[in-house]
């Protein structure tokens, strides 16, 4: 129960992003589900491969090229999806910190307190 309403939230957010960077745009809620879910498994699949791949280039950076690599992996989402669209790198890269904020923000309301 609480796996589909992350990602109900992740879609909400997805939808917070479009509604503030007009260079991102998404359709539907129903193509905002299938967005979040993509996005959930380009970043569970894909992200942890580059990550290493780029080892080296993040490094030396400072960790910023972190934000490519999420920029990269929010546009492909985009590029994969009919119904999400960003409208280049750089607002793909905005739009993923946009996202990552928003998600984070939106999922911190469900922390349970265990005491």
């Amino acid at each position: 129960m609480r796996l589909i309403l992350l990602w109900i939230l992740n879609a909400v957010a997805l939808l917070t992003v479009a509604y503030v960077m007009p260079s991102v745009q998404i359709a539907t809620f129903g193509t905002a589900l299938i967005a979040a879910l993509l996005l959930g498994l380009i970043n569970a699949v894909v992200r942890p491969l580059l990550l290493i791949l780029t080892l080296p280039v993040t490094l030396l950076t400072l960790g910023l090229f972190i934000f490519v690599i999420n920029g990269l992996m929010f546009w492909l989402a985009s590029s994969l999806i009919e119904g999400f669209a960003v409208g280049g790198f750089w607002p793909a890269v905005f739009g993923s910190i946009l996202y990552s904020i928003v998600s984070w923000a939106l999922t911190s309301l469900l922390v349970q307190d265990k005491h």
